[in-house]
């Protein structure tokens, strides 16, 4: 009797410590380097809004870090290097300009993921990711068409790169699809955040003729000249619309929380393979923000219903006919710009006035 008591008491000891909590995994630790101070408005903001969303999702399953104001350049590798040595296993680096540096790193690191946002390089362990902004600088085009009184816009640009490339010409083609009459007028700041550079581009803008601007920048420094002048213009990246209330129109916003989540929750299950993701209006990665009360109900109309075509995916802000400046075809009516052309873009659509630095 006291061998079989024996031998059922542990057994139930056997049986509780199999049922007893194992202790918890170590969290995954994900890095983020940003190219400008997170702040409270614009590009760098609105990753960070969307790191705070995948800590609140993912909780105890993820510590999340950041480095702000990193330049492009030869400093973001041993940025990216260090977040590396911290014990990051998910890095996202947020900037064109850090492609190199991460592509190098990546190459170094192999039990590390990194994601490249706007890049066009991409590995084993090294994916890119983008948002189709250029849908949301279209629709800001047709309010702009609606709006100018001078049929002069204004375009306050960062870098000569496709992105920003593309962002200009959606802006000027959907302003000319309500108004032919557009033209749209660029100055370069070679910067991604300058306020007093913006400032100052804003300002010659509306002097030679511009009453509605929209930007490629993160301040909103283009949005307050635009209230000071009795002029109007769009947030970019994120809502601005607290720094100027009367002259924001809408604003183009990033929406990164969904990418974020998702990739960190396939690392952590081991299911993560590299890819180039681009996500807009139908994927909820660009959204749009409120309409000023100013836009006429026409021009509301109007934005609605190409946000809805977009929405769906049954609309394409790149569909030809399409001319550069010299009035050669460079999409054919009714093709749609082929992807790889679309994200090397070189030229102006006809309307946009200058040239492209070089």
């Amino acid at each position: 009797m006291m061998n079989r008591r024996k031998v059922l008491a542990t057994i139930a000891a056997a049986t509780a410590l199999a049922a007893a909590p194992s202790f918890a995994a170590d969290p995954l630790k994900i890095g983020f380097v940003y190219v400008g101070p997170v702040g409270d408005a614009g590009w760098t903001y609105a990753h960070d809004q969307a790191r705070l969303a995948l800590e609140k999702e993912l909780g105890a399953k993820v510590k999340t870090s950041y480095v702000e104001n990193v330049p492009e350049g030869a400093d973001a590798e041993r940025v990216i290097r260090k977040l590396v040595a911290e014990g990051n296993k998910l890095i996202f680096t947020t900037s064109f300009g850090y492609m190199n540096a991460t592509e190098k790193v990546a190459k170094t690191t192999p039990g590390v993921t990194f994601l490249h946002a706007t890049g066009f390089k991409s590995g084993k362990n090294f994916g890119t990711y983008e948002s189709r902004l250029y849908e949301g600088a279209y629709l800001d085009g047709i309010l702009a068409g609606k709006m100018t009184k001078s049929n002069t816009l204004g375009f306050i640009a960062s870098f000569p790169v496709p992105e920003v490339i593309r962002n200009i010409n959606a802006f000027t083609l959907g302003a000319q699809s309500v108004n032919p009459k557009i033209k749209t007028k660029v100055i370069w700041v070679n910067s991604w955040y300058d306020p007093a550079k913006e400032r100052q581009a804003a300002e010659t803008l509306v002097a030679q003729g511009a009453d509605v601007m929209a930007q490629n920048t993160d301040s909103p420094a283009t949005l307050q000249v635009a209230q000071e002048k009795g002029v109007y213009a769009f947030g970019w990246d994120s809502d601005m619309v607290k720094f100027a209330p009367k002259a924001h129109l809408t604003a183009a916003t990033n929406d990164w929380s969904g990418y974020y989540i998702n990739t960190a929750k396939a690392v952590l299950a081991g299911t993560w393979k590299t890819e180039q993701y681009r996500g807009g209006l139908k994927e909820g990665m660009v959204k749009m923000s409120k309409l000023n009360a100013v836009v006429p109900a026409d021009a509301a109309k109007i934005f609605e219903e190409k946000k809805a075509a977009l929405t769906a995916g049954t609309f394409d802000p790149f569909t030809g006919p399409i001319k550069d400046q010299s009035g050669a075809i460079k999409v054919a009516a009714g093709v749609k710009m082929p992807e790889k052309d679309l994200l090397s873009i070189n030229f102006y659509v006809q309307g946009v006035e200058g040239t492209i630095p070089k």
